[in-house]
């Protein structure tokens, strides 16, 4: 073949977000494609928005590759702005609005915005937040003023002329940027790709059987994985999106008994609260194919409890943001089952290795850090070159996470390498204590956290909260005890209130924040 004609084939199997979402509203367009409360546009009508949100992004000068950072709660707006970048090849940098204003500053000043969207609640936010952008570091933000949600945002799209026209983009082009929990200094970029992200829905069908056509709750942030991930997939396959304003458990009862939903995303320190509403109600689910994530961090029994109610297994998994559902995506949890182990199925669509701090792999029974390479990665960090070296040495992502492959090729989780605790030269892995602890049912959650000491350098130490104000501190002691070495005996347990543990928007325990009030806790 000619060089014209390699092209030609090339560009052929060039598909993208916008592209496949358009085949959908094509073929289905009286369907509704996006749902949220009273409002609800069908995918003729989505479509029409986003190519005119489009329109109104290019007049303002925003290209391909420029940056458009959002600062909203869920709302379909969210949604359109994700398919009008993706259609002119912009890239979405999801705004966490959780966050402190020096964090936000930092996260905006490393994308340098092109234009910014804001819902009205959120918009206060950026306020005066240039000026303190440039009190860090003096020139680092110039921030255009932003278009608010609202009244003014329609006005702006029934004045807007379409931008009809789809992008021809590279699969590997930029579409978002979600950022890290920076639970160990400020947030990083996770840039995903068109190609990520269509690979990732892929996956996610193929592994959890959910079906094209299949509703997704799209409850958890738009700025995290969850959401964004699966609205996105949502729309590329002719589905529903329900647009829930966060974790409001009574509306997401209702999903549950009203929708067939296909991945009914459940966080940790979300799934018993959950499971309490939906035996209050006494309804039962419509349909739901796959319900769950990160089960090392649910307590089994909630696990049980939640598979029951929905009538649906519960997703062992292991995967991040920078690699989506792999590495660790083909198990699922039987429903009613109370799970004994959490050993995971590697994924088809990856290659994994086990590797110690040299990079070289290590045997069998042996905990190592897991690298992965495939096609559901991340593009790297933005802006981010010696992260990126670091973390993809050797032309593999190494995840940050401890496992140990068992004989049968199953991978069980060990922990994150930063939680590691060093006590007297022996490493200590917080979650093997936690997962002992939760054999008590009356362990609602836990997590432990190291604590300086000076004969032994580090100790684990353990923050509960219980079910049931019989479980005492010698009890859990007695557990450990019967199921970990010495070194790996908690050197103190506090009894907290389940709603004091500090999460973040995935549901995860933030450890740097108990490790913060140590001095303030009483331990027995």
């Amino acid at each position: 073949m000619t060089d014209h004609a390699s092209a030609l084939v090339a560009a052929a199997a060039r598909s993208t977000v916008s592209g496949l979402f358009v085949q959908r509203a094509r073929l289905y367009p009286q369907r509704i494609a996006v749902e949220d409360g009273e409002r609800r546009f069908s995918y003729a009508e989505l479509e029409r928005r986003s190519a005119r949100l489009a329109g109104v992004l290019a007049a303002r000068g925003v290209g391909t590759g420029d940056r458009v950072a959002i600062l909203s709660e869920n709302r379909i707006e969210y949604l359109e702005t994700f398919l009008a970048a993706a259609r002119i090849g912009a890239i979405v940098a999801c705004q966490n609005w959780r966050l402190a204003r020096p964090e936000l500053a930092h996260c905006l000043a490393l994308v340098q915005p092109k234009l910014v969207l804001a819902s009205a609640r959120h918009a206060g936010a950026l306020d005066g937040i240039a000026e303190r952008a440039a009190q860090a570091a003096p020139g680092a933000l110039e921030l255009p003023a932003p278009v608010v949600f609202g009244p003014g945002y329609e006005a702006l799209l029934a004045g807007a002329a379409a931008h009809d026209e789809v992008a021809a983009l590279d699969p590997e082009a930029p579409l978002l940027i979600l950022y890290t929990s920076g639970t160990t200094g400020l947030p990083k970029g996770a840039v995903l790709s068109h190609r990520a992200e269509i690979v990732r829905n892929l996956v996610t069908r193929a592994e959890f059987g959910v079906q094209p056509l299949d509703t997704f709750a799209a409850w958890s942030p738009l700025y995290h994985m969850g959401g964004a991930e699966n609205s996105l997939g949502t729309l590329m396959c002719g589905g529903k999106v329900i647009v829930v304003d966060g974790f409001d458990q009574t509306r997401l009862a209702q999903v549950v008994a009203d929708e067939p939903l296909g991945w009914l995303l459940l966080m940790p320190g979300m799934v018993g609260p959950f499971a309490d509403v939906l035996e209050a109600r006494a309804a039962s689910a419509c349909s739901v194919r796959v319900c769950g994530v990160m089960a090392d961090l649910v307590p089994p029994a909630d696990i049980a409890r939640i598979t029951r109610l929905l009538d649906a297994p519960y997703a062992n998994t292991f995967g991040a943001t920078e690699t989506g559902c792999p590495p660790c995506s083909s198990s699922l949890i039987p429903i009613g089952e109370l799970p004994q182990r959490l050993s995971k199925l590697q994924s088809p669509f990856c290659e994994v290795r086990l590797v110690d701090p040299e990079d070289r792999d290590v045997a069998d029974g042996s905990p190592g850090e897991l690298a992965m390479r495939g096609p559901t990665l991340f593009s790297g960090y933005w802006q981010a070159e010696q992260t990126n070296r670091a973390d993809f040495r050797g032309g593999w992502f190494h995840m940050g996470d401890v496992f140990v492959r068992n004989p049968d090729g199953t991978l069980d989780f060990v922990d994150r390498v930063k939680y590691l605790i060093k006590s007297g030269g022996e490493n200590v892995y917080p979650a093997e204590i936690e997962r002992v602890m939760f054999g008590d049912p009356r362990v609602r959650d836990v997590a432990v956290v190291r604590r300086a000491d000076a004969r032994w350098g580090e100790v684990p130490v353990a923050f509960v909260a219980r079910h049931d104000d019989s479980l005492d501190a010698e009890t859990l002691r007695a557990l450990c005890r019967a199921g970990l070495a010495g070194y790996k005996q908690p050197k103190g347990i506090a009894f907290i209130g389940y709603d004091e543990f500090p999460r973040s928007a995935s549901g995860k325990i933030q450890r740097h924040e108990l490790e913060k009030r140590l001095d303030a806790t009483r331990f027995d």
